[in-house]
């Protein structure tokens, strides 16, 4: 230290001038050391922190919330960001790490990325509120044959964009004109002004947007797929906290 800190005689030991100045600063370091540990510990338990989770917008329909709730509730000093983006964005931005996990609308993981199933429901034609079609029980597929279609693009989602045309091709017709949107609420809205119809994911029916009415499809040979959303994360990442986040999506995914 360069000074001495003690003086010691035969009646015991007493601190210099040097070792009383050290003493608030020799306490703030232990105090500082057992903080640190602490912190260490709830870090490396996930007890701490913060997660960025990104998500396509219909999981705001599907169950994002509740898991979200859960989870806050729980684990009140861990931090949520959410970034509300595409599925083939959310694929570029977990594979760079920028995400910690993401809710996508994926046939199925990714190499290099774990995958948990939390909602598949199926495709529904959606038609405007005062068209013909809007008053059937059910519809058969190629009953939108004569109408535009409109459908998310093939930028945000390459894989059902892909297998709902083919879907309609298997019906017998391929869509002319489509009009393709960035996301499906644009879909339900354009169809709820009554420039087109579409196929879209049955929780769409809860944004109960005015103007656009919902029919089962008929489907007897299964040619449309079921709308597949996963939860998806890198599980070589050291996050223990994302394992906690991981618990309340599956205590609350569903998949009927």
């Amino acid at each position: 230290m360069g000074a001495p800190l003690f003086l010691r005689n035969s009646r015991g030991v007493q601190l210099t001038a040097a070792g009383q100045a050290l003493v608030p600063a020799a306490q703030a370091a232990i105090d500082g050391a057992a903080q640190a540990l602490h912190a260490a510990r709830d870090a490396a338990s996930g007890q701490v922190g913060r997660l960025s989770i990104g998500f396509a917008g219909t999981m705001l329909y599907r169950g994002l919330p509740q898991m979200l709730r859960r989870f806050q509730a729980e684990h009140a000093r861990l931090q949520l960001t959410l970034r509300e983006l595409s599925s083939s964005e959310q694929l570029v931005e977990l594979q760079h790490a920028r995400l910690d996990a993401g809710f996508a609308h994926v046939a199925h993981a990714p190499t290099g990325l774990a995958a948990q199933l939390v909602s598949s429901q199926p495709f529904v034609a959606c038609v405007p509120a005062a068209h013909a079609l809007a008053r059937k029980r059910t519809l058969p597929l190629d009953a939108l044959a004569p109408e535009p279609l409109a459908l998310v693009s093939r930028s945000v989602s390459p894989d059902y964009h892909a297998r709902i045309v083919a879907a309609c091709q298997a019906a017998g017709f391929t869509p002319q004109p489509l009009h393709e949107m960035q996301h499906w609420l644009s879909v339900v809205s354009l169809v709820s002004q009554g420039l087109a119809v579409a196929l879209v994911p049955a929780a769409l029916q809860q944004a109960q947007l005015a103007g656009a009415a919902f029919v089962p499809v008929k489907d007897p040979h299964g040619t449309l797929p079921r709308y597949e959303t996963r939860c998806l994360w890198n599980p070589a990442r050291d996050l223990p906290a994302l394992g906690l986040f991981l618990t309340a999506v599956r205590a609350v995914g569903q998949t009927a």
